[in-house]
C-alpha cells in the first residue's frame, strides 16, 4: 500500500502501528529541513523514538535511517528508550547546583535505584538531569512530568524528595 501524500511503501503492520504519525508525515515528509519537527512530533505521540519508528520515518521521508538515528542521538531532547510514567526532570543549573541539586539526585538514586537516564524496573519513574527549569528562586528544583500534569517542586531536601516519590508511588498502588 502506498501512502496517499508522500508515496512511500508504508503498508502492513508498520502502517497500522504508526497510524497516529501519518498526518505528520503527510504534512512534513517532503518538506526539506523538517526532520527535527517530524522527530519531535513522533516523540510527542509515542513518548520516545523506537528503532521501528526511525525506520518507518526513513521509509516515508527517503532519509536514510542512519542519518535519522544520527540526528536523534545528537540532540539531547530525543529519547531512544521508553520513559517511565513519571519523568523526573532534575534541574542541574547553576542556582540548583549551588543549592543542593547533587544531594537531591543522591536521594533519588538511593530511593529509586536509578541514575540519570535510567528507568525503574516497574516503569514508573525515569530520571533526567536537565540544564535549567527556569525556577531559580526555588532551587533546588525538580519537575515531575506525567500524562496527567506537570508538577514542579522547589526548595528540595533529601527528605522532601523521598516523600514526593513515596506519595506518587502510593497513588499508583
Amino acid at each position: 500500500m502506498t501512502c496517499k501524500n508522500h508515496n512511500c511503501q508504508c503498508g502492513g503492520n508498520a502502517g497500522q502501528e504508526f497510524a497516529e504519525l501519518a498526518p505528520v508525515l503527510d504534512k512534513y515528509a517532503k518538506v526539506p529541513g523538517s526532520l527535527i519537527t517530524i522527530l519531535q512530533k513522533a516523540q510527542d505521540i509515542y513518548g520516545y523514538l523506537s528503532i521501528d519508528a526511525i525506520n518507518y520515518i526513513s521509509e516515508c521521508t527517503g532519509i536514510k535511517a542512519a542519518k535519522i538515528y544520527g540526528v536523534a542521538t545528537f540532540y539531547a531532547q530525543f529519547r531512544l528508550q521508553p520513559v517511565g510514567k513519571y519523568l523526573l526532570m532534575l534541574c542541574k543549573g547553576t542556582a540548583c547546583h549551588v543549592n543542593g541539586a547533587d544531594m537531591v539526585e543522591e536521594a533519588i538514586v538511593e530511593h529509586l535505584g536509578i541514575k540519570d537516564g535510567e528507568t525503574t524496573e516497574d516503569g514508573l519513574f525515569t530520571l533526567n538531569n536537565v540544564a535549567c527549569l527556569g525556577c531559580c528562586s526555588l532551587a533546588p528544583v525538580m519537575m515531575v512530568k506525567s500524562a496527567e500534569a506537570d508538577e514542579t517542586y522547589g526548595n528540595l531536601t533529601k527528605d522532601k524528595v523521598k516523600a514526593i516519590l513515596d506519595e506518587i508511588r502510593a497513588r499508583e498502588a
